[in-house]
């Protein structure tokens, strides 16, 4: 076990999950590279600590930057928390290792399919401000209460 846990962060448990559904895409594009006409945007914070990219790089996109993954990239490696990928740049070859943490927004417009989300200190922004306006409310009685159940039934894709 990982440690004694004070409370279940749900915001953080689907983040990883979904962050999930980003590197099996990824496995599928190093295994056999991209069916069809399938092809990924990913768009990332360069600021991140562990991002690998040149320095001409990080100068010319000095807080975010968005990649295509289709037809012209190579050498992609998933590893457990980044992937690196060569991709060309103005016809300069480059190596880019970014590491899944980095990533704010992943697409495949060919499957009408994205993902945004939270760098890490967006989701502690978000969560202080969501304190912060719930400490003006009225208390809240937590026993007794209503559960909500919430249909996903919406964001599934219709065949």
């Amino acid at each position: 076990m990982n440690g004694y846990v004070s409370e279940i962060n749900y915001d953080k448990l689907i983040e990883k999950s979904l962050k999930h559904v980003v590197v099996e895409a990824l496995k599928i594009a190093e295994r056999q590279g991209l069916p069809g006409e399938n092809h990924f945007y990913i768009t990332f914070k360069t600021t991140h600590p562990q991002i690998g990219m040149s320095d001409s790089l990080k100068a010319q996109y000095p807080n975010e930057m968005t990649i295509v993954i289709q037809h012209q990239y190579s050498n992609l490696v998933v590893a457990n928390n980044y992937f690196s990928i060569d991709l060309s740049f103005n016809g300069i070859p480059q190596t880019l290792t970014i590491p899944y943490e980095a990533i704010t927004y992943f697409g495949d417009p060919f499957a009408k399919f994205g993902l945004s989300f939270n760098t890490m200190e967006e989701a502690e922004d978000t969560v202080g401000s969501l304190f912060a306006e719930e400490e003006e409310d009225e208390p809240r009685k937590t026993s007794g209460g209503i559960a909500t159940v919430v249909s996903i039934d919406a964001f599934r894709k219709k065949n």
